[in-house]
């Protein structure tokens, strides 16, 4: 039975609890709701795994309290120092090799030599972090390859009967997964777009990030079909066809819907931030409608918008 709770101060001590005991709490972030468990069992990390339904080769990010904590489990060069100084607490996570001794178990690190870590910029997760007093392997808290939940009905429509307890602490803000960026290679590699745009952490870095060298899964959301929604998405569309609805972006299909058409717009106005905000809930929206097959506007490549484009690429492609 899962319980949902409001995430007060109680339901957060009873949380931590339920995390020593071994079990799973959904719980929010600034980006999504993540589902935690010890990232320092296998055993309740195998339960993440279970519940979603995730192929076990896919690691998981660990959610630490702060820089001294993600230190005394990842080797973290000077680059990601200045990162996490200068995006932690935030939606930046950084892969790097795992430190000797280190507690993030084997299975939440998928078998590699590496371990993936953030800090959370959300009250109510650093609060879990801290009563809990371990790392929190927290995936997103949804079926894999489902569409990732930015409030807690949308955990419960994934998990409900397969999680311990729902923390509800209202809808996320940034509605899009942290960035990933790793220092397990010579020069430091984006694995994931994602909420802090390549931008602005190549201009911190003073240099380009690199794309990954092979096809390995590193990191989480790197599998080709992820974030996918029960309908058919046609991308780049410039007009609707007969039976399609609408994902659109600043009105460029919308003017253009026959009358009837289901149509969501993820920014009117055309902003990269609202659309990213928009992006998963507008999809399990979508789902909801029952609709079949969707017609996505075109979203620029910029900013924000590349880690939008990832997430539709990954929810277009054929499912596995």
């Amino acid at each position: 039975m899962t319980t949902l709770a409001p995430a007060d101060p109680a339901s957060i001590v009873r949380a931590a609890e339920i995390l020593r005991d071994g079990g799973l709490v959904a719980f929010p972030t600034e980006t999504v709701y993540g589902l935690g468990a010890d990232a320092t069992s296998g055993w309740a990390v195998a339960r993440i795994y279970d519940a979603k339904s995730r192929p076990s080769f896919n690691p998981l990010i660990a959610h630490v309290s702060d820089i001294d904590a993600a230190q005394r489990e990842a080797l973290l060069p000077e680059a990601a120092l200045t990162l996490a100084q200068a995006f932690w607490p935030g939606p930046l996570t950084l892969v790097a090799p795992a430190a000797p001794g280190g507690s993030v178990c084997d299975l939440a690190r998928a078998g590699l030599p590496s371990v993936a870590l953030r800090i959370p910029d959300h009250p109510v997760a650093m609060a879990l972090i801290r009563a809990f007093g371990r790392p929190i392997a927290a995936p997103s808290a949804n079926r894999s390859g489902h569409v990732s939940p930015v409030t807690a009905a949308h955990v419960a429509e994934d998990l409900a009967g397969r999680v311990d307890m729902i923390l509800d602490g209202g809808r996320t803000a940034a509605g899009l997964e942290s960035t990933i960026v790793s220092f397990c290679a010579d020069a430091p590699t984006l694995l994931r777009p994602g909420a802090i745009p390549r931008e602005k952490i190549e201009k911190l870095l003073g240099q380009k990030l690199v794309a990954p060298a092979h096809a390995e899964v590193t990191a989480p959301g790197m599998t080709a079909s992820h974030y996918a929604p029960n309908a058919r998405l046609r991308l780049e569309a410039h007009e609707l066809i007969e039976g399609e609805a609408a994902l659109d972006f600043g009105g460029r299909l919308s003017g253009r819907a026959p009358p009837g058409t289901v149509t969501i717009d993820l920014s009117p106005n055309g902003d990269l931030v609202e659309a990213a905000a928009n992006l998963f809930a507008s999809l399990r929206e979508l789902d909801a409608r029952g609709v079949e097959r969707v017609a996505v506007a075109h979203i620029p490549e910029r900013g924000l918008g590349e880690a939008i484009n990832d997430r539709l690429r990954r929810a277009a492609a054929p499912k596995l």
